[in-house]
């Protein structure tokens, strides 16, 4: 910094304070440095308010009458220094500002506009990193990811971290992971049939190119990492009911379920015959009622031959799952209440967040009881009789 400014901030002084902290901030703005501008903001208010100013930022010295006061001063100079970082595209200190006053969206719609493939190679792993792990824009993050860093990254690290997103970034996520997968799969199989079949007519269509061309998979031939097939099918389970891109999973299951054996991977119960398995799931989420009654009645039979308790309840928790997803509450409702009714786990699955969400407080009365549990039992009692009024009105 020129010499200049401090003997001007000097002679300025005997102006006033305010005149003296005018030109810092015009100062800092044309220096364009934004961390120490967010210091001179507050510092103008702590002058207005007769506090001392060195430690600009510290409630410590504001009194307890002047600290709303404060408070709003610091959003506002938060959310201009914010503002100002997102301008100039420098999203991790944005974040850093906005984050602080919980006003997450500008710096999540910022971030959304940016195209992956045009991201400056030094870029990418900041971008990473506050919009995947800090939580700026996760689904943005991910994009950014699989576009860079490519498919098997992605899936690695959306494995470690799935749990911690919300349901609607996960399924933004998944639906990346198998349109990239699917896209992939389909340009590898185009390439094996033009080599085989160069009259072949076009088709961007999975199971289109496998039909009736059993060749492909002779001698335990493959055409993507299967590890990413199988990650990205379980990952699919995430998907809602309505989610369009499941019939591209169902594809992806017909087309593992050709591999040879030592390639379909199995999955925990009741995933053991991965491919069959989750084609079946899905087909009963989107399929017609033929579909609908064949996919349910394979988990059922599953739960009826399972001797493991463990892996009876693994069994009534994805069936439970499915059941509920396809408006079969009383069913679910049943299988929750013999298998499920102690687990109250917000991150999986809680017997009390089902009843309520199906209507069955009733049923949850009845287990509390049961147990002994007087308070769950007082609390469905109530929220029973809530409702009742609620629907009389």
């Amino acid at each position: 910094m020129s010499e200049d400014v401090f003997a001007e901030l000097e002679t300025l002084q005997q102006e006033s304070p305010e005149a003296v902290l005018e030109r810092l901030i015009e100062t800092l703005r044309a220096q364009k440095n934004y961390h120490r501008l967010f210091d001179a903001l507050l510092m103008k208010e702590k002058q207005s308010m007769g506090v001392e100013l060195l430690q600009p930022t510290s409630f410590e010295n504001v009194g307890e009458d002047q600290k709303k006061e404060f408070e709003l001063a610091y959003v506002d100079a938060a959310r201009e220094v914010g503002r100002l970082f997102l301008v100039e595209n420098l999203y991790p200190d944005a974040w850093l500002y906005f984050q602080t006053i919980q006003e997450p969206e500008l710096v999540a719609e910022a971030l959304n506009k940016i195209n992956p493939r045009t991201v400056p190679e030094d870029k990418v792993e900041e971008l990473i990193q506050v919009s995947v792990y800090e939580g700026a824009n996760p689904e943005k993050g991910f994009e950014i990811m699989l576009a860079v860093n490519g498919i098997c990254n992605t899936i690695t690290v959306f494995d470690q971290m799935n749990a911690q997103l919300n349901p609607e970034s996960r399924q933004k996520v998944v639906r990346l992971l198998v349109d990239q997968l699917y896209g992939d799969l389909v340009q590898s199989l185009q390439y094996q049939v033009q080599q085989k079949v160069p009259m072949a007519p076009p088709t961007d269509n999975l199971r289109e190119l496998m039909a009736g061309r059993d060749w492909m998979f002779e001698a335990g031939s493959y055409h993507i990492d299967v590890s990413h097939l199988n990650s990205v099918v379980r990952f699919a389970r995430l998907l809602s009911g309505d989610d369009p891109c499941i019939s591209k999973v169902i594809e992806l299951c017909e087309y593992g379920s050709r591999l040879d054996e030592q390639f379909q991977y199995p999955g925990e119960s009741p995933f053991e015959d991965f491919y069959p398995a989750h084609q079946n799931f899905f087909k009963a989420l989107v399929g017609d009622e033929n579909d609908r009654s064949l996919g349910i009645a394979y988990f059922e039979k599953k739960l009826e031959q399972e001797p493991d308790d463990e892996d009876k309840q693994l069994i009534a928790y994805v069936l439970i799952d499915l059941l509920t997803r396809v408006d079969q509450n009383e069913r679910a409702i049943e299988l929750a209440e013999k298998y499920l009714s102690q687990f109250e786990d917000p991150n999986t699955f809680s017997f009390t967040d089902l009843c309520q969400k199906t209507k069955h407080l009733e049923v949850l009365q009845n287990v509390a009881r049961g147990k002994g549990d007087l308070v769950t039992f007082a609390g469905a009692l109530l929220d029973a009789q809530r409702q009742t009024q609620t629907q009389e009105s």
